[in-house]
């Protein structure tokens, strides 16, 4: 089509001012005798920046100049971007590449390209703090997430390591429940796959499995086990504990490790996890070790094994 107006637009450039078959110059002109062609023939320039780097690499290497064309322009209403043709166009001068940072981006601190949030590394993201694509959410490494903090893509949900998913905190891909490290799952913590109920290491479960307690079957669900007074009982051993042990108490090789004992009169021992355990167990009322010792197939010496507790 004719064009009578000076059309102002984009183009982007090889680092020596190369494009295609031609070698460019800031401030000159080119022209050509046939008129432009969309995606066929002519000077090819974008109406806007970002629209840019569909073409080229987003890298700071590359020269981005402003342009008009003065001559025919060609170009396409259905096109996604911004894509411009003519056959005669002016390179009119050098875009820093701060200022095609602040071009192509709303958000601030931004070093991706179309971005409306801020501090983006990756493209085209709503949110803040992407390193991947087109994400609405914030701090997501993965493309086209809604949620937050996701690793994957396509999440709907937060904290998602996969792809495809509503819920949050799954390993797994197209999980409507949660933490599930296998796929397709509407309930949670599924390492299988397509579970509707929860808690399953299999596939296709409506109702949630029995659990085994001590090597054996048990007629508990994991949701009985995670509801019991005894797991809660169990969660409250502590993790490191310390006792004071005088110089009187300490053997030889104790004495020879904390050797400072002569002037304070001991030293202060770290218990091991096995010794915290045990002075936790001694510690509780009788009612209370019955609660524990009440679990299904309760078996002493697979506790200590486990536990490093001397029921007896």
């Amino acid at each position: 089509m004719e064009n009578n107006d000076i059309v102002k637009g984009y183009k982007v450039f090889n680092p020596d001012w190369t494009c295609e078959e031609y070698q460019y110059e800031v401030g000159k002109t080119y022209e050509m005798d046939d008129s432009p062609v969309y995606c066929s023939r002519g000077f090819h320039f974008c109406l806007k920046a970002a629209d840019c780097f569909d073409f080229f690499n987003f890298n700071s290497d590359n020269k981005v100049a402003e342009v008009i064309a003065l001559g025919e322009v060609d170009s396409e209403e259905n096109d996604d971007n911004s894509k411009c043709y003519t056959n005669k166009i002016k390179i009119v001068r050098e875009i820093t590449w701060y200022e095609v940072l602040e071009l192509v981006n709303t958000g601030k601190n931004c070093s991706g390209y179309c971005n409306t949030g801020d501090r983006n590394t990756g493209n085209n993201n709503t949110g803040e703090y992407n390193t991947g694509h087109m994400n609405t959410g914030d701090f997501n490494t993965g493309d086209r997430n809604i949620g937050d903090f996701n690793t994957g893509g396509w999440n709907i949900g937060d904290n998602n390591t996969g792809s495809n998913n509503t819920g949050d905190c799954n390993a797994g891909n197209c999980n409507a429940g949660d933490w599930n490290t296998g796929n397709r799952n509407i309930g949670d913590y599924n390492v299988g796959d397509w579970n509707k109920s929860s808690f399953n290491t299999g596939c296709f479960m409506t109702e949630e499995q029995k659990i085994m307690l001590f090597n054996k079957p048990s007629d508990y669900t994991h949701e009985n086990w995670s509801d019991s007074d005894a797991r809660w009982l169990l969660n409250q051993i502590p993790r490191n504990v310390v006792e004071w042990v005088y110089s009187a108490d300490m053997s030889d090789e104790e004495k020879e490790e904390h050797p400072t004992h002569e002037t304070t009169g001991g030293y202060l021992k770290v218990l091991d996890k096995s010794e915290c355990s045990q002075l936790w167990w001694d510690s509780l009322s009788d009612s209370q070790k019955n609660i524990i010792r009440k679990l299904p197939n309760f078996d002493p010496e697979i506790f200590k094994q486990c536990t490093g507790i001397t029921v007896e």
